[in-house]
């Protein structure tokens, strides 16, 4: 590589080359133009790629290392991640997803985008099927293993897509009066069933049940791949555990003076775990009655949050809001009871964000539904609104979006994102918000607890060896989780072990940024111009705000 070349936009051209459909969904819409390729070739040529510009990025006398030290440090994770992807997991041999959810997934986005011509949409499609195809090929070479349970699963996905290429897409394409020109549908069929075959034959016979817990070692390692530091397991065991203890004391404390005040009559429960319960109990009391009670709330509460940050001056608030607010779809199945935002893409041209609600079917027992929506009380959803939106997750994207930097919008550092959000409603909190409500603020608590929970669980189970049963006892026993959320950790920690720790070492390394900057600036210190910052700079390693913010004072 010569001195001049500018290894970001060279890195990020390589990319969407390899993972088209990725870039897709990042909003640029040029890369539906091809598809993965995960031929033992191609992917031999991306790792040879990634090793180049890991020596490139690791040469501190390169101009663009020196002109463009933050980026050139998140595309040295990104490059690392590849590596680690590719060659450590190895995950077109590990890995039978890789290829379902691109093999069943195919079309998708062709029969639906409606800035492609019927040509091209017709010509596109034969190109998908012809890459179908070699996906399966490449899946039945390169594919060695996989848990028992990942292989059931793809089966069971592979059988539907061969259903629908050999009886279904073309009843489509012809709904949608798009010429069939292309080969056979049968044929693409034909090979997604011979994968399924060797799957069955040759895979599943041998396949260990359940997915495996990674170890101390190899914990240890992605932990320092995902955090870019030098965290250990043990550090991050002794942090989480403090902070457990340190908030289940905060908890005890709140919920005593809270039934004090709200009963001054009554006698206090006997002891601390009883006082907690009776207070957490007023509080999912406090709970919408049906989804469109639910609704109106958090419309309500949008605003509100909006007025609190323009009114105590917190943050920039975007000028033009790109936001919706819906109940979940039924059809979006075990994610239509927690809800998710949906956020715009970072390059796409209609930046809408859509935050979809929890919901559950008016049709279930009324007990159920009480219990469903005790679980989403309204002092909760008060925190989750600063967490999700204001200025959480969706203030923060939006705004981050108009940054000059691609390479921060497509390989950002996943710590910041559930760190800012988590480390804002204690801003919030600060600030006054919901200041006369003591059930708003043990909501925030059990949060945070449950934030601390899950990093502390991730590292038991995968370096302790802990059991479902032993996650589900100190979850609900002494982290105070309420059984609904308790149930969905154990699939979480065994399929995003690393992600499960940002929310508390983000939240964390923020809450100590900030007390930082007000030591040092005293009486100078200005919140929200520290907020802005924060979200225009983008999602970059969050140490490095220290001196981005005295070279700004200096």
């Amino acid at each position: 590589m010569g001195a001049t070349t500018n290894l970001g936009n060279e890195y990020i051209e390589a990319w969407k080359k390899f993972y088209p459909s990725k870039a897709v969904d990042q909003g640029i819409h040029a890369a539906i133009f091809d598809y993965e390729d995960f031929s033992t070739s191609t992917i031999q040529q991306w790792l040879a790629f990634n090793k180049k510009t890991l020596v490139a990025l690791s040469n501190k006398s390169n101009p663009y290392v020196i002109d463009n030290r933050i980026d050139a440090r998140l595309l040295k994770v990104q490059v690392q991640g590849e590596i680690d992807k590719w060659e450590n997991k190895a995950v077109h041999q590990t890995s039978l997803g890789l290829y379902t959810r691109l093999i069943s997934k195919a079309v998708d986005k062709v029969l639906a985008a409606k800035y492609l011509t019927s040509s091209e949409k017709n010509r596109l499609l034969c190109q998908r099927l012809n890459a179908v195809q070699n996906l399966c090929a490449a899946a039945k070479k390169s594919l060695k293993k996989d848990n028992q349970s990942a292989l059931e699963t793809g089966v069971k996905v592979l059988t539907k897509a061969m259903t629908f290429y050999e009886s279904e897409l073309a009843t489509l394409m012809k709904g949608k009066k798009l010429p069939t020109t292309c080969p056979p549908f049968n044929t693409t069929a034909k090979n997604i069933q011979s994968l399924i075959h060797h799957i069955e034959n040759s895979l599943l016979p041998t396949a260990p049940s359940g997915n495996a817990k990674i170890g101390l070692s190899e914990y240890a390692r992605r932990l320092t791949l995902y955090t870019d530091s030098a965290l250990t397991p043990a550090q991050l065991e002794a942090m989480a555990l403090e902070e457990i203890n340190t908030v289940r004391q905060l908890i005890g404390d709140v919920s005593k003076a809270y039934l004090k005040k709200q009963y001054p009559t009554q006698k206090l429960p006997k002891n601390d775990k009883a006082i907690i319960k009776t207070a957490f109990a007023d509080m999912e009391k406090d709970a919408p009655t049906s989804g469109a009670d639910y609704l109106q709330f958090w419309l309500a509460l949008e605003k509100q949050a909006i007025d609190f940050i323009e009114k105590n001056n917190i943050a920039t608030l975007p000028s033009f809001q790109t936001l919706r607010i819906m109940p979940a779809p039924e059809s979006a199945g075990p994610a239509a009871r927690i809800g998710w935002v949906d956020s715009a893409p970072p390059f796409a041209p209609n930046p809408l964000t859509t935050l979809y609600l929890p919901s559950i079917p008016d049709t279930l027992p009324a007990q159920e539904q009480k219990e469903f929506w005790a679980s989403f009380n309204k002092p909760f959803n008060r925190m989750i609104v600063i967490h999700e939106l204001f200025p959480g997750h969706y203030m923060q994207i939006k705004i981050s979006r108009e940054t000059p930097h691609p390479v921060r919008l497509l390989f950002p550092y996943a710590v910041y994102f559930e760190g800012w959000a988590t480390f804002t409603e204690r801003v919030l909190l600060d600030a006054g918000w919901e200041k006369d409500n003591p059930l708003t603020f043990l909501a925030h608590l059990r949060k945070r607890l449950e934030n601390a929970n899950r990093a502390y669980t991730s590292m038991q189970v995968h370096c302790n060896d802990w059991t479902q049963e032993q996650v589900m006892e100190f979850s609900t026993e002494t982290s105070l989780l309420a059984p609904q959320f308790a149930k969905s950790l154990w699939g979480r920690i065994m399929r995003s072990p690393m992600q499960l720790t940002s929310y508390f070492l983000g939240g964390q390394q923020f809450a100590d940024l900030l007390a930082a900057e007000k030591a040092r600036l005293g009486e100078q210190f200005n919140l929200k111009d520290f907020m802005d910052t924060i979200m225009q700079i983008g999602p970059i390693p969050i140490d490095e705000f220290t001196d981005i913010f005295k070279e700004r004072k200096e």
